[in-house]
């Protein structure tokens, strides 16, 4: 998978040099561990300036304040998943569109095991339901752009339909995997399990082939 770039979205200045890319890199980096150690209520520019090595005017130098970092953070993380999820579609054979959510919702559990940040931010929702979009919920944002994966992968007719039923299903497989991960820290393997079969039921009743 290619290096998240780094969103231009909540920056007070878009990073141009080489050492600047990097230096809010390591800031967003920096944000990830410590929602993960303190919560969004206890993140602080401070703090972060601190983490990531960097004098605070850096820190303004690029963000206006704390929630325009968090803001950046979620947006690389969905940069990131949607690239590798755009990169097992490339790579790999799917019988089925439907195994494309089910390798859609394996990479969003990995995500909550694997990167620094993501099991507490998840794509912004504990911060704002509109922090990936002002105008939608941040699940519709990622349901739309799953649905143009899907579209484009799989050929499928139908895209409102689809756009809608996958808006169901982002919501409910959100809704199931954060409470796996509440059950335990690496995910619940029953609670995992019985998310992808409702997903899938849903799907197939729903949205036929």
């Amino acid at each position: 998978m290619s290096t998240p770039t780094v969103t231009t979205g909540p920056l007070r200045r878009v990073p141009v040099q080489g050492r600047s890319v990097a230096r809010v890199q390591r800031m967003l980096d920096a944000c990830a561990e410590l929602v993960d150690e303190v919560g969004y209520e206890g993140l602080t520019t401070t703090l972060l300036a601190e983490r990531a090595e960097v004098a605070i005017g850096s820190v303004y130098q690029f963000f206006p304040d704390k929630r325009a970092i968090v803001q950046a953070l979620a947006m690389r993380n969905m940069d990131a998943y949607l690239q590798s999820l755009s990169a097992r579609f490339a790579n790999e054979t799917f019988a089925h569109w439907w195994d494309g959510v089910d390798a859609a919702i394996d990479a969003y559990i990995h995500m909550h095991r694997s990167v620094p940040g993501f099991r507490t931010l998840h794509f912004g929702d504990v911060v704002d339901l509109h922090l990936l979009d002002a105008e939608r919920d941040n699940n519709a944002v990622i349901g739309d752009r799953l649905a143009e994966l899907l579209v484009e992968q799989f050929q499928l007719a139908e895209p409102e339909r689809l756009r809608f039923a996958l808006l169901i299903a982002v919501e409910s497989a959100d809704a199931l995997i954060k409470l796996a991960f509440r059950r335990d820290v690496t995910g619940d393997e029953a609670v995992l399990t019985e998310a992808k079969a409702l997903i899938r039921e849903y799907l197939h009743r729903h949205v036929p082939a």
